[in-house]
């Protein structure tokens, strides 16, 4: 066992970026899925109320890949009081050959971060109009800032509002990211920050809904990223009802856990028989927007395919490295 590659966040942050290769790979691992041949195991979630944590484990066999990766992503959500992030992780990868271990990845959660804010970049690519220039993000934490880099790298995004529950924190955020090409503002007002964007982008926790139905408006596309519990919601129920077109990154997790799972309960969801997954729109088999008034939701609980293939892109750049 000698041989097993241990490599830290430190090594993997310098090797690996949120750039539009990291799109690419999670756009094609999102492809791969929709051909068939992967296994992709349900997410195995364990909820831990009483401290306020949660931890899930994912995974994904894909053909063709040298390796597969196993994934502990915990999320304990008072640890930032306590001075720590609330998430972290590690990754082990497998020889798709022999089963044996050949690299442990541990990342802190950084390739999770990446290829979270990467998929964001791909529902945006395919759905989001090509003339998007204004972004709303909903949450101040790390993957507001990182949706809102996977944006710019896909649509021309020149203009930015945040809104947090936390006014302060949305403000420090959007002076952090404020660039000579990008100007970010804060918002107290989550209707307003809505219209103001082209695309709004869901980045937090919540249990209850923060985006109304009545806030979208033609034109809009929104990716929620926050209900990868089956306890969790960001959008009320009714805004699947308005959407002209909504995308999974799998129906069958979504029907749990997603966005899809609250409205499906509340009447309001579209027939789940008939719902594209993000993989069909990349394939071509199903479209995207096709009019630039079309309303278009993508819910991304996060896919074992998508650490699998942010993994082995991790290895490989990591050996052109050495």
């Amino acid at each position: 066992m000698s041989d097993i590659r241990i490599l830290h966040e430190a090594e993997l942050r310098a090797c690996v970026a949120l750039d539009a290769a990291a799109i690419d790979v999670v756009e094609s691992a999102f492809a791969t899925l929709a051909r068939g041949g992967v296994e992709m195991p349900p997410i195995l979630s364990m909820h831990m109320p009483e401290v306020n944590g949660e931890l899930d484990v994912k995974t994904a066999y894909v053909p063709g890949l040298p390796g597969f990766a196993v994934k502990l992503s915990p999320g304990f959500f008072d640890n930032p009081a306590k001075g720590l992030p609330s998430t972290s992780g590690l990754m082990v990868v497998l020889s798709s050959e022999t089963g044996r271990v050949q690299a442990v990845l541990l990342d802190n959660g950084y390739l999770t971060d990446v290829r979270t804010a990467a998929a964001g970049g791909v529902a945006a690519r395919h759905l989001a109009r090509e003339d998007a220039s204004r972004a709303a993000i909903f949450g101040a934490g790390l993957q507001a800032r990182m949706q809102l880099r996977a944006l710019c790298l896909v649509r021309p995004i020149s203009e930015a509002v945040i809104w947090a529950r936390d006014a302060a924190k949305a403000q420090a955020l959007a002076a952090e990211l404020t660039t000579g090409d990008l100007k970010v503002g804060a918002s107290a007002d989550p209707e307003e920050a809505a219209g103001f964007a082209d695309v709004i982008v869901t980045t937090t926790p919540a249990s209850e809904p923060i985006l109304r139905a009545d806030w979208l408006r033609p034109g809009h596309h929104v990716t929620a990223i926050g209900s990868d519990q089956p306890g969790k919601g960001e959008l009320e129920p009714e805004c699947l009802a308005r959407a002209d077109l909504y995308v999974a990154d799998r129906v069958s997790q979504t029907r749990l856990m997603g966005e899809l799972r609250a409205a499906l309960d509340a009447g309001s969801a579209p027939d789940p028989d008939s719902i594209p997954e993000l993989g069909d729109i990349v394939l071509g088999r199903h479209p995207g927007r096709t009019d630039p008034d079309q309303i278009t939701i993508a819910d991304l609980t996060g896919t074992g395919v998508q650490d699998t293939a942010i993994a082995t892109h991790a290895l490989a750049a990591s050996s052109t490295e050495v």
